[in-house]
Formats: structure tokens, sequence, C-alpha cells
């Protein structure tokens, strides 16, 4: 199903930022909750992070995955 406002599947969109050289090299993706519901839906962006193992955090409307299995702990 393609999302209004989006030219790509939810799929293909998923299939795509999941294949950045951030997540391949094990670092972080950030991308805005307003992009990710237009173009995926947030429960199935949810379920590919979870499918990888990988951990998702949410600050204000940004939404950042660290795209390893590390332990995250915050600093201060």
């Amino acid at each position: 199903m393609v999302k209004p406002g989006s030219a790509l599947s939810p799929d293909i969109w998923l299939r795509d930022i999941f294949a950045c050289k951030a997540v391949q090299n094990g670092q972080v993706l950030r991308r805005k909750i307003r992009d990710i519901e237009r173009y995926a839906g947030m429960e199935a962006f949810l379920a590919e992070v979870r499918t990888r193992g990988f951990q998702a955090v949410l600050n204000r409307e940004q939404v950042v995955v660290f795209c390893n299995r590390a332990p995250i702990r915050k600093l201060v």
C-alpha cells in the first residue's frame, strides 16, 4: 500500500532507509516522526528496528535509531 503523499511503497522506503551507510556501519539513523508516518507508518518502522535488534529513542519530533546492539546509557 502506498501512503498518501508518497511515491514509494512502505516496503521500498524501509528497505532504502535501512540500506544506508550509517546502518551498515553500525552508526545512528535519525528521521522525523512526520516522515516515518508519511512513508511507512510508525509500527512498521519500529518492527523493522526490532527485527534488526536495534534500539530507538524519541526526542521531540526526531527518532534516533542506534544501528547496533550495544547498550545505550544516558550520560547526563
